[in-house]
């Protein structure tokens, strides 16, 4: 009898434990199949070039994944920064559910018209490298404003390894950015810091608006042995202009990003950028699902990959090490 009691006892508990894993896997299957057809969302982008566009890429493949509708708009290179603010403006007064804001400046704009108006509306910014900095999270850990989202902390330690690994004998390295780009200035002062570290002297030219980019590249680029860049929209943006100098210099320019390589630069230590927007994407949806932004964590993403183009290497006469050979991801230059 006491057998047979030991056994009921045993299949109760099973099934108790069983009743228990489905409750939860019903749980799990809910909140994966939150019905989100009724929310739409407002992705601005600061400017296009191919840095940001996938960043927007891979907001969208997230968003599109949980069933959620949004509109885009693009700031034009030449006007992003006025472009964006209307465009911020006209998203808050639209009444979207949310604000998605890739690069800094157009963060910045996102925030400060849901400040002006009032609003409740969450903005998740994506590809901002110094959120604190730019005053849209009073920290990483906790934000504490209804602002919250992704950073694209370039790997600079990686990059000046990875120019020192192709340039062993470079004494001088250049770079140039926008001094009123707030990320430009963060990576700055990290990349004198990693150069002075390497033994290398950093010579850097700021310029106020991209129209001033060739006659900086034309005073810096005798000075140096190789440029570097930062996640600079304006100079990214119009990289052509330096890239065409530097050629005819015939010293090599390292990218931030792997679209960058596949332009014409040598190297990078470079971020995913579209991986970057789908982090973003996820972090808006859990937003619109219920989590708060003042206390959702902002997220840096520092991992980044090797990429070289041994085209550029080639016409530039520098040898590719086996060491990066082994680890990198090979590109060519777009025709």
């Amino acid at each position: 009898m006491k057998k047979v009691k030991r056994i009921l006892a045993f299949v109760l508990s099973a099934l108790l434990v069983v009743m228990a894993f489905a409750g939860c896997s019903a749980k799990n299957n809910d909140d994966a199949n939150v019905d989100n057809s009724d929310k739409k969302v407002a992705i601005l982008q600061y400017m296009p070039h191919t840095s940001l566009d996938n960043c927007t890429q891979g907001v969208k493949n997230a968003l599109d994944e949980a069933g959620i509708k949004y509109d885009v708009q693009i700031g034009s290179s030449g006007s992003a920064d006025t472009d964006c603010q209307s465009y911020a403006q006209q998203m808050i007064a639209n009444g979207y559910d949310l604000v998605i804001a890739v690069a800094t400046p157009a963060a910045m704009s996102a925030y400060s018209a849901v400040q002006n108006a009032s609003a409740s509306t969450p903005v998740v910014f994506c590809a901002v490298s110094d959120p604190v900095a730019a005053g849209l999270v009073e920290s990483m850990e906790t934000p504490n404003k209804n602002c919250t989202g992704t950073a694209d902390a370039i790997d600079i330690k990686g990059q000046v390894e990875l120019i020192k690994q192709l340039q062993p004998n470079l004494k001088t390295l250049g770079v140039l950015y926008t001094t009123s780009e707030a990320n430009s200035i963060s990576q700055l002062k990290t990349l004198e810091e990693e150069c002075k570290n390497a033994g290398i002297e950093l010579k850097s030219q700021g310029i106020g608006e991209a129209s001033e980019l060739a006659s900086a590249a034309a005073a810096l680029i005798p000075q140096v042995e190789a440029l570097t860049n930062l996640t600079d929209n304006n100079v990214v943006d119009n990289m052509s202009v330096f890239l065409e100098q530097a050629d005819a210099a015939g010293i090599p320019v390292y990218g931030s990003e792997i679209e960058q390589v596949r332009k014409g630069c040598l190297a990078s230590a470079s971020i995913d950028y579209v991986a970057l927007g789908e982090k973003t994407g996820q972090m808006a949806i859990e937003i619109l699902n219920g989590k708060d932004a003042a206390t959702y964590p902002a997220v840096t993403v520092t991992d980044s990959f090797l990429v070289v183009n041994p085209q550029v290497a080639e016409k530039l006469n520098i040898a590719i090490p086996d060491s990066i050979k082994n680890t990198a991801e090979e590109v060519t230059a777009e025709q």
